[in-house]
């Protein structure tokens, strides 16, 4: 029986609810079965070991509907739940056209930020359809399944609530792309690693102050990054080539990112890095988290010495938008499956090219062009605005280690 067939049909919702246990969905619909019925839909939630089973199934012949009714609350009771069955017409009503989902994360994540995103959502005319938790820790993230109304509205209606009520709130739109092969291009400097490359190089030289204020008032969007980049590497002229090993050495991956890109490749996922800073680092962490795709800055060496000088074509802000596009070309990914993370101003173009732009510890004129934010300083976060489970993580970890 299709859906359009069930749709006048009389049906019964069968709701079972108290401590769960093995052997509890087959044992009621083991229990369905004596009366020949067809499932309609069925949903069940586990919390906290309290289980709600909930079959939606075709209503019996008359003769037999008062003893499918005995007969499950006779089973519930000797399982020590409780029952309730309910008459109706047809199937659950068809979900509104215009369907996403938004993705709240909240470190803590409060009654009154998650009644005031609900409240916001209806307000908006989408009706939520199922909520689903993603991660208790580093932080809970909950998945609300919505529909009734565009994604890009609700976007809009959503983020700018966020801010105000101190969490993070990413809207996508739903559908099978969400777990198809996607790439993912991330930022370098303070995404996936804490430091600044060149304030790193810059230590070595004694000029780290200086290099530092022009770093932030390029990252605030304050200066032309080419020009800044020249300024600043200029500093660096006449420092030893082995300064390199050092600062490689110093380099300190952010809180996650093994795990990020670890989870990501396991799926399928194509991982890459467009960076202002430098290939003699990038092309380090390339080999090391095993990434397909990277692409920096090459400051020059000649005689054993940095020249205060790079070569190449300079990867600026609208440079990191070519490579993203030139990576999902070479994978084979559409421009909507990709998902860009960075910081800084110079990220901009990228993180608005791709189909999610994610704004990782962003400065604020970032946060508040991105598609979402994410304001946590792990960046294995960015997992659960993709629909991976905390779960699914970490069982993948144990199979790795057996």
């Amino acid at each position: 029986m299709n859906a359009s067939q069930t749709s006048d049909v009389p049906t019964l919702l069968v709701k079972i609810f108290g401590k769960d246990r093995p052997g509890i969905t087959a044992g009621l619909l083991d229990t369905l079965a004596a009366y020949s019925v067809d499932v309609v839909d069925i949903e069940q939630v586990v919390t906290r070991g309290r289980i709600v089973l909930c079959v939606l199934v075709t209503q019996p012949a008359q003769s037999l509907e008062g003893s499918l009714r005995a007969t499950v609350h006779n089973w519930a009771e000797s399982m020590k739940m409780q029952a309730e069955i309910i008459s109706g017409i047809g199937d659950n009503r068809p979900r509104g056209l215009g369907r996403s989902l938004v993705t709240v994360l909240g470190h803590p994540l409060t009654a009154g930020t998650a009644a005031a995103i609900a409240a916001r959502i209806t307000k908006t005319g989408a009706n939520i359809d199922r909520v689903f938790r993603l991660a208790k820790y580093p932080v809970t993230a909950v998945e609300f399944a919505v529909s009734g109304v565009e994604t890009e509205p609700l976007r809009t209606a959503l983020v700018t609530d966020a801010s105000k009520l101190g969490v993070d709130v990413a809207v996508v739109a739903a559908g099978l792309h969400r777990r198809a092969q996607r790439l993912v291009v991330m930022d370098v400097d303070s995404t996936l690693i804490q430091d600044e490359v060149i304030e790193l190089f810059a230590a070595h030289a004694g000029c780290e102050d200086k290099v530092a204020e022009v770093t932030e008032a390029a990252m605030r969007g304050e200066l032309d990054f080419e020009e800044s980049l020249h300024a600043r590497v200029q500093l660096l002229a006449g420092l030893d080539a082995s300064v390199v090993d050092k600062v490689r050495s110093e380099v300190r991956l952010t809180p996650g990112a093994r795990t990020l890109v670890r989870t990501l490749k396991r799926l399928g996922y194509q991982v890459g890095v467009v960076s202002g800073g430098f290939t003699q680092v990038t092309d380090d962490l390339k080999e090391r988290l095993a990434l397909d795709f990277a692409h920096a800055n090459t400051l020059e060496i000649v005689d054993g010495k940095l020249t205060g000088r790079v070569t190449g074509e300079i990867v600026d802000r609208p440079g990191k938008a070519r490579l993203l596009r030139r990576f999902a070309a070479e994978a084979g990914v559409p421009l909507s499956q990709t998902v860009a993370i960075g910081d800084g101003a110079n990220d901009l173009d990228m993180l608005n090219s791709a189909g999610l732009g994610v704004a990782f510890n962003a400065k604020p004129v970032v946060r508040q062009a991105a598609h979402t934010a994410v304001n946590f300083p792990f960046l294995d976060t960015v997992l659960y605005l993709l629909g991976i489970t905390r779960e699914e993580v970490e069982a993948a970890d144990i199979l790795d280690r057996d």
